[in-house]
This record gives structure tokens, sequence and C-alpha cells, in this order.
């Protein structure tokens, strides 16, 4: 189960940057779904708070408005990628927020 976690994170990571470039039907949905795969398989109890950090860091720099950066048409691409690594990586965090509320409410 590891590795198919894995494995999502790295077809994620792919497609967020492919189609931050180029259009791909359907996109959207599936970053979301293994957003979260990830979020249930493969972000540990002992990893649950440095990922919830950067899923935060992310979001901020994906809403930062690097779209102004116009050189060679760079801050388009750039908030487009980031957009969809945020679209994968917040319902990864939704799940492990929640399981770190539900072990929190269980303690």
């Amino acid at each position: 189960m590891e590795k198919i976690g894995h494995y999502a994170f790295l077809v994620c990571i792919l497609l967020a940057i492919i189609a931050g470039l180029v259009v791909i039907p359907y996109a959207a949905i599936i970053l979301v779904v293994l957003g979260l795969i990830v979020g249930l398989l493969n972000i540990t109890a002992k990893e649950s708070r440095d990922f919830l950090i950067a899923a935060i860091a992310l979001v901020v720099v994906g809403s930062s408005g690097l779209g102004v950066i116009e050189w060679a048409g760079l801050g388009g691409a750039l908030t487009s990628i980031l957009g969809n690594i945020a679209l994968f990586v917040i319902p990864a965090a939704l799940i492990v927020a929640l399981k770190e509320v539900y072990k929190l409410a269980r303690e």
C-alpha cells in the first residue's frame, strides 16, 4: 500500500506540471482523487505535522500572485502549476488533518 501512495505522489507532481503547461481533460479530478489516496496511504502519523506545514506553505505560495512574472510567459505557467499542486495537496492535507483531529479526540 505504501508503494501505491508513493507512486500516486509522483504521478500527481508530474501531472500537475504537465497540466500547468498544456490542457489535460479531467486533470483536476485526477489530482483531487490522487491527493485523497496519498493522504490516506502515504502520510504517516510521524510525518503529519511536517506535511501539514508544507501544505500550508504550498497553498500560500500558490495564491501569492506569481502571475505578475511575465518573463517568457513564466508567471502564468507557474501559477497554473502551483494551482494544480494545490489541487493535489489540499485533499491530502484534509485527510491528514482529519486523522490528526480524530487522534486528538480519541486521546
